[in-house]
C-alpha cells in the first residue's frame, strides 16, 4: 500500500495513506492531494468535499437525532443521484429536478407483493404506474438538502455560500376524524387480530408505533397508567397515559399472550414467498392488511391509521376538555400543535359573539335614519 509524504505551501506536513498498490495510481493521487493543497493555501480555494462526505459528516454529528433513520432514507436516495459530486457544484435547480421526479416507493413495493404472488398462483400479473410522492415527501426532502448544504457552509466550511432551496409548505388539510356511528362501524368490520389496537388507539390516543411497541413493564393496571418513555416519544419527552375503562378492558384482554409485548400476534399467516410466520410475533408498524381489510368491510375511505388519534381528540374537545389538557393527554410539544382541534369546540366563544345581538336587533329604537349604533342597516 501506497503512502505519500508532503508539506503544504503554509508548512502544513500531510501524511496519509493513498488507498492503493498500484503506483501509477499512486502518483496521480499524490499530485492531485498537493495540487489541492497548493489551491487552498495560495488562492484561498475550498478543499474539494464529496457530497458522500458531507452525508458522513451528518450522520456522525446527528447520531443522537430522534429521526436520524429517516435522514438515512433520504441519504439514500440522494445517493443515487448526487454520488461522487463536490458539494459545491449542487445547485438548488439540480435538487428541485431530483425531488421533482421521486416517485413513490412504497407503492412499487406493494405492486411487487401482488406481483410475486401473481406469479406464484399462476394469475395474470396487475399493470404498474409510478405514483409520485406527495407535496408533503417533496417538502420534507427538500428541507433536509436545505439543511445539510447549510451545514456544509455555515458549520463545516466546506462551502462559500449553500443554495438557496426553497420548501413550499403543504397547504393544511381538514383534521379527518369519525364520527360515534362510524367508529363503531369500524370497529365491528376490523379483523380480530387488529381489533384491540383499534379500540386501544380511540381510548388513548397513542399512535400506532407506541401501541405497537408498548410493554407489559410500561403499564400500572393498578393506578390504571402507562407511559411512554421518551425515546419512543415523538417530541422527546415521556408521556403519561391516564388508562379510561375501556382501555383497561382491552388490556385485560391481552394479558397471557405475550410476557413482554402487549399486542401480538397469536395466529399464523402466509407471507408473500409462500413460507408461514410463527404463530405468536409482534405486530409490524409498516404492516397495514388488517388496517385495509376492515375500512374496505366498513365502507370508509381517506382515513389513515393516525386519523384515529385526531378522532380521539376532536371528542375530546368536543366533549369540553381544555386545549392545555389535551396537549398534555397527548404529549404535543407545543399548543400550536393542539390548537387545529380548537374550531371543533368554540362554546367559549359564545358569549362573545352575543355582543353583536344588540346591535342587529330590529327592534332598537336608538337608530339615526334606519342605522344602528353599529352603522348597520337592518332591512
Amino acid at each position: 500500500m501506497w503512502h505519500c509524504h508532503f508539506f503544504t505551501p503554509n508548512g502544513k506536513r500531510v501524511r496519509r495513506s493513498l488507498g492503493t498498490s498500484d503506483k501509477k495510481q499512486a502518483q496521480e493521487l499524490h499530485d492531485k492531494l498537493k495540487a489541492e493543497a497548493w489551491r487552498v493555501d495560495e488562492l484561498g480555494d475550498l478543499p474539494i468535499r464529496t457530497f458522500e462526505e458531507a452525508c458522513l459528516r451528518w450522520l456522525d454529528e446527528k447520531e443522537h437525532k430522534r429521526s436520524l433513520d429517516d435522514d438515512k432514507v433520504k441519504i439514500d436516495f440522494f445517493l443515487q443521484h448526487l454520488a461522487g459530486r463536490d458539494i459545491t457544484s449542487i445547485t438548488s435547480d439540480e435538487v428541485h429536478k431530483i425531488v421533482g421526479r421521486m416517485i413513490n416507493r412504497n407503492h412499487r413495493r406493494r405492486w411487487e407483493i401482488r406481483r410475486d404472488a401473481a406469479i406464484r398462483d399462476g394469475k395474470t400479473i396487475p399493470a404498474y404506474k409510478d405514483m409520485p410522492v406527495s407535496a408533503g415527501t417533496k417538502s420534507h426532502y427538500l428541507g433536509f438538502m436545505r439543511s445539510l448544504l447549510r451545514a456544509a457552509a455555515n458549520d463545516w466550511g466546506w462551502m462559500k455560500t449553500a443554495p438557496v432551496i426553497k420548501t413550499n409548505k403543504p397547504v393544511s388539510k381538514r383534521i379527518r376524524w369519525l364520527t360515534r356511528e362510524e367508529a363503531n362501524r369500524l370497529i365491528d368490520c376490523m379483523p380480530e387480530s387488529i381489533k384491540p389496537v383499534v379500540i386501544f388507539a380511540l381510548s388513548t390516543g397513542l399512535r400506532r408505533s407506541n401501541i405497537l411497541d408498548l410493554e407489559w413493564n410500561q403499564v400500572d393496571m393498578q393506578r390504571k397508567v402507562a407511559w411512554i418513555n421518551p425515546e419512543n416519544a415523538k417530541a422527546g419527552k415521556a408521556i403519561g397515559v391516564a388508562l379510561n375503562d375501556t382501555a383497561c378492558k382491552v388490556l385485560k384482554g391481552q394479558i397471557g399472550k405475550h410476557s413482554r409485548w402487549v399486542f401480538v400476534h397469536t395466529k399464523e399467516a402466509n407471507r408473500a414467498d409462500g413460507t408461514k410466520t410463527a404463530a405468536i410475533r409482534k405486530m409490524r408498524v409498516d404492516d397495514n392488511t388488517g388496517w385495509l381489510l376492515g375500512l374496505k368491510r366498513a365502507g370508509i375511505d381517506n382515513f389513515r391509521f393516525h386519523d384515529l388519534r385526531h378522532t380521539w381528540a376532536s371528542w375530546l374537545i368536543q366533549s369540553g376538555v381544555p386545549l392545555s389538557a389535551l396537549q398534555e393527554m397527548g404529549g404535543w410539544e407545543s399548543i400550536e400543535m393542539v390548537r387545529r382541534y380548537a374550531h371543533l369546540a368554540p362554546n367559549h366563544l359564545t358569549e362573545h359573539a352575543r355582543k353583536i345581538d344588540p346591535l342587529l336587533d330590529s327592534n332598537d329604537t336608538k337608530t339615526t335614519q334606519g342605522e344602528n349604533q353599529a352603522g348597520l342597516k337592518v332591512v
